[in-house]
């Protein structure tokens, strides 16, 4: 669809000049003789680009402006003016237009200018449309479940989201904290502004200063200048410390100083620069019991603790289950370009009542690696990992069938079993079963086993 752009002047022929030159360029071109027709115009539909004179009846051109500023900030304005108005233009330009040109027009020049507007416009939808992307993607909405406890954590993201409170949560590794935080920062007035996310385990303990604060040239050896550190990064935005209890006790005080002060002090130097960022931090450890042990600075604790946000684990939600299986499937859905269309009902009770060490996070690579070897329309017992088969305990066998079919499903989850323990090396298998390799291999062709 051609851009559309307005032409207004209460001069017939530069009116239609401008048009028929625009035209020919493709653009879908409309006229007005002055700003109040103008005006109603655009009031109607809304236009890419307005053309305007300043000198008109009626309307001027720099009132026309000064209403298209209030209905449309996304429609670009190019003032048109003598020379000896050149300071008029000047004016226009600081009241919100985007561009002016001089009488007389010159056609090329005008265009090229009309090109750069629209492909400025363009990139503006661009990124707008990509912000708007990353805020929903990290929007609470996007933590999947319908739990009790996981609606309590939705309810005090909203309430503290606009605060600039520093807030601990906790919860096992997987369970998502990163992402809370993320929501967090997204749902919040710095949005706009980064969100820097500090991993304190991945660090080593002699560079985490430095990466933290930053450091001048010639503070340690190797330091050739200056540089920023993840405070000044996070400058008006959101710094998310994970895994709060790997920092070395020594920077635990400087920390307490710049959450309490406002201000960090760059290794090498002692000029505190003031700082405006809002902390969260996060930790798998329980802290009362590092607290206790010597091993975190109580003070610290509490500054950071103002508010505690606590992610259960999939034991304590699994009515959430289906929901982040169904979820993860999708996103590996589109990933991998497969048409399956969802879970059985033997997967998912397999999936539910799985002992989820690794939390969701486990969770979501046992969905990619099902969706990876899903054949058929649906994910299957046989698309998870060997742990994931029914085992038959005493008392629980099935009387159903004959005792051929019994027999065969009893041999073939032994030998199943037994694969699983011994990491799926058939020559241990043979040897924990008392059987010769050759035998096994003889039996995993009958029962259909496939490794």
């Amino acid at each position: 669809m051609a851009n559309r752009i307005l032409v207004v002047d209460d001069e017939q022929l530069i009116r239609e000049n401008l048009s028929y030159i625009l035209r020919k360029e493709g653009y879908n071109v409309d006229e007005a003789e002055n700003g109040k027709i103008a005006y109603e115009k655009l009031v109607e539909n809304p236009f890419d680009i307005v053309i305007t004179d300043i000198e008109m009846p009626l309307m001027k051109g720099t009132e026309l402006l000064e209403k298209i500023r209030k209905i449309d900030l996304q429609t670009a304005v190019v003032v048109i003016t003598a020379f000896g108005s050149l300071d008029t233009a000047i004016t226009a330009l600081r009241n919100g237009a985007s561009d002016y040109i001089l009488k007389p027009v010159e056609f090329d020049e005008l265009i090229i200018k009309v090109q750069r507007l629209l492909e400025m416009k363009e990139l503006l939808i661009e990124n707008k449309v990509l912000r708007e992307e990353i805020h929903r993607q990290y929007d609470y909405e996007n933590i999947v479940g319908k739990s009790q406890s996981i609606k309590k954590i939705y309810e005090m993201i909203d309430a503290v989201a606009e605060t600039d409170s520093t807030v601990l949560i906790t919860g096992s590794s997987g369970t998502g904290k990163e992402l809370v935080a993320r929501a967090l920062h997204f749902k919040s007035k710095r949005k706009n502004k980064p969100f820097i996310a500090v991993n304190c385990g991945a660090i080593s303990e002699n560079l985490i200063e430095s990466e933290l604060f930053g450091h001048k040239k010639g503070a340690f050896t190797g330091a050739i200048s200056d540089k920023d550190g993840y405070m000044r990064a996070a400058q008006g935005g959101t710094l998310f410390l994970d895994e709060i209890s790997e920092m070395p006790p020594q920077l635990q005080v400087k920390l307490l100083r710049s959450i309490q002060e406002k201000e960090y002090t760059p290794v090498g130097t002692t000029l505190a620069l003031p700082i405006n960022v809002r902390f969260v931090a996060s930790t798998n450890r329980d802290l009362n019991e590092e607290v206790r042990e010597g091993r975190f600075r109580e003070d610290l604790f509490y500054r950071l603790n103002v508010i505690d946000i606590h992610l259960p684990s999939l034991k304590e939600r699994e009515e959430d289950i289906p929901l982040l299986a169904d979820h993860f499937l999708n996103k590996y859905r589109k990933e991998l370009n497969k048409n399956i269309k969802g879970i059985d009902s033997d997967a998912m009770r397999a999936l539910i009542s799985h002992e989820w060490k690794g939390e969701v996070r486990e969770l979501e690579n046992i969905i990619e690696r099902a969706s990876i070897f899903c054949k058929t329309d649906f994910i299957t017992l046989s698309d998870l990992p060997t742990t994931f088969k029914p085992s038959i305990e005493k008392g629980d066998f099935p009387i159903t069938g004959s005792l051929d079919e019994s027999v065969r499903k009893f041999e073939r989850d032994f030998i199943m079993r037994a694969l699983e323990n011994n990491d799926t090396n058939k020559e241990k298998t043979a040897e924990a079963l008392q059987v010769g390799l050759s035998t096994l291999y003889r039996k995993l062709k009958e029962l259909d086993i496939k490794i």
